[in-house]
């Protein structure tokens, strides 16, 4: 390979010119500078828990926000697309493309629909639409970082009482159009009876156990993944009795676990 005469001088590799001009510019971290009052909040650390703005009400209108009060969070992006194939034979794909025609030819657009948990109570939907299909991810991940809030969990299934939020603590469903989801309290060691897709939330949300059942058009991804949310979403809009509370083991956000209940011999 053909060696610059800067590199054949000083030995070392010419770095890239980063402006117009040929400067040799250093790389340099991005910063990150806050919009909001509860940006600076953050950046400063007088809010260190997120549980805090989430159970004030206070809108997250910056996903840094939340990489740096759950910095254990985790992303995932989910399977709504199909790709071409023969006879509608085509590997599903995070990316669902449709097309406009136009006199100047078709102009497609690429959607896609993000997850974020921190498998903890926590759990952020978003839906992202470009040209390209990049900056639709990007959209998706900041917007289900955004959307972030608490569910409720705990041991809703007479066949467990183990005391531990694993499940659901009771019947709850949601409907999008005509995808309607239905989620039911399962023991301990059952896992998730629910469609794949689903299961991705649900796993990010910390429920770990749960049966389900599905009705209507559950094809369309997008519209069942919004039924899940408002099911979990109803979970805590949802008024129960504090003797049942406490025997439902229900908790909302971050759970601690209970010692297991021992069969007496």
């Amino acid at each position: 390979m053909r060696e610059n005469k800067s590199q054949q001088k000083t030995g070392k590799p010419q770095t890239r010119r980063n402006d117009r001009r040929g400067s040799n510019m250093p790389v340099q971290e991005v910063v990150w500078h806050p919009k909001t009052k509860i940006g600076l909040e953050v950046q400063k650390k007088e809010v260190t828990d997120v549980y805090e703005l989430l159970d004030k009400g206070t809108p997250i209108l910056e996903p840094e926000i939340t990489d740096m009060l759950i910095p254990d969070g985790e992303t995932d992006l989910l399977l709504i697309g199909q790709s071409k194939g023969k006879f509608g034979g085509g590997q599903k794909r995070v990316f669902r493309q449709t097309q406009k025609k136009t006199r100047e030819g078709n102009k497609p657009r690429f959607a896609t629909m993000a997850v974020f948990g921190n498998k903890d109570g926590i759990v952020g939907i978003g839906y992202g639409k470009s040209r390209e299909t990049v900056p639709a991810r990007e959209k998706a991940y900041r917007k289900a970082k955004i959307n972030i809030f608490k569910i409720h969990r705990g041991c809703g299934s007479w066949q467990c009482g183990c005391g531990n939020p694993h499940t659901v603590p009771f019947k709850v469903s949601g409907k999008e159009g005509s995808a309607e989801i239905e989620l039911i309290p399962a023991p301990k060691g059952t896992g998730l009876i629910v469609e794949k897709e689903c299961a991705k939330v649900l796993e990010l949300a910390g429920i770990t156990d749960v049966w389900s059942k599905t009705r209507g058009q559950t094809k369309t991804k997008i519209n069942l993944v919004k039924a899940l949310e408002k099911a979990l979403k109803m979970l805590s809009k949802t008024k129960v009795r504090h003797e049942l509370s406490e025997k439902l083991r229900i908790t909302q956000g971050r759970a601690e676990k209970q010692p297991e209940k021992v069969a007496e011999e």
